[in-house]
């Protein structure tokens, strides 16, 4: 395969200031919440919260998602870690996303629960995460982009202008041979990006106007899941299998499915 990639991979995956090491993936993840917050906030705000809102219940529910992250991370993928300390290596890479909506959204509504007893005028929680799901999709774009820092979470080989060239170290066992492979990193990023602007405009436009709180959200767990599970099938990164399959594959088939059904549900009883 000729090595002609329009995406080069990092040099550098951290630098160091002095005795404090910053790693490029944390810095997405954290680019990530913050660009969150402030979307989340100023949609809150235009639903009836108070600005600061979302700050205040991410205190609460950021923690929850990076550990429900790595939880799910760890579980799925133990086979690959060389000690048990290698499971908090978090700088590392590896956040299943599955994990951190879960653990992060109950988070959110524990410091959502705690925000209400200061301000029982807040609308209610279904409101609050229909502001919050643009800005979290946007959150996910960009920490996407710490797994190209890390050099990981590429698809099959690929041979066209937008392939990632990957270092022979970098290389899964049996992919030696090959140098540029799918920028699965970047299809998801640019699927968030894409959701996010859907979801918005629908918003605007009043789509979700009349549908019961936490219809947005809903909306945004089912495409999310969507375009993640065609993705999976590229990937070709360590992965526990079932029939054949990656199991995130399967987990986004199954959470498409279920929530794209609850979405439906939820239309047609607006419509009546």
């Amino acid at each position: 395969m000729s090595n002609w990639a329009a995406i080069p991979s990092p040099n550098l995956s951290a630098v160091s200031i002095g005795p404090l090491t910053l790693h490029f993936y944390a810095l997405c993840i954290i680019a990530g919440i913050v660009i969150a917050v402030r979307v989340g906030d100023k949609r809150f705000v235009n639903r009836g919260g108070d600005l600061g809102d979302v700050a205040t219940v991410a205190f609460w529910s950021v923690p929850a998602g990076i550990i429900g992250g790595r939880i799910y991370h760890v579980i799925t993928s133990w086979g690959t870690f060389s000690s048990p300390l290698d499971a908090i290596a978090i700088w590392r890479g590896g956040l299943g996303i599955w994990g951190a909506i879960s653990l992060g959204t109950v988070g959110a509504w524990v410091g959502f629960r705690s925000l209400l007893k200061s301000k029982p005028q807040l609308p209610t929680f279904g409101v609050f995460l229909d502001a919050l799901a643009p800005g979290v999709l946007l959150a996910q774009a960009v920490g996407r982009w710490g797994n190209w820092f890390n050099i990981e979470l590429f698809g099959k080989p690929l041979n066209a202008p937008w392939a990632l060239q990957v270092p022979i170290a970098s290389r899964p066992n049996g992919y030696a041979a090959f140098t540029t492979f799918h920028p699965t990193f970047l299809y998801e990023s640019l699927w968030c990006v894409a959701v996010a602007i859907l979801l918005i405009m629908a918003d605007k436009a009043g789509f979700f106007g009349r549908a019961k709180a936490g219809t947005l959200f809903i909306a945004y767990v089912a495409l999310y899941t969507l375009g993640r599970g065609l993705i999976e099938v590229l990937r070709i990164d360590s992965s526990a299998h079932v029939l054949g399959m990656r199991l995130n594959f399967w987990s986004s088939l199954v959470i498409f499915v279920g929530f794209s059904a609850w979405f439906v549900a939820r239309k047609v009883s607006q419509k009546r």
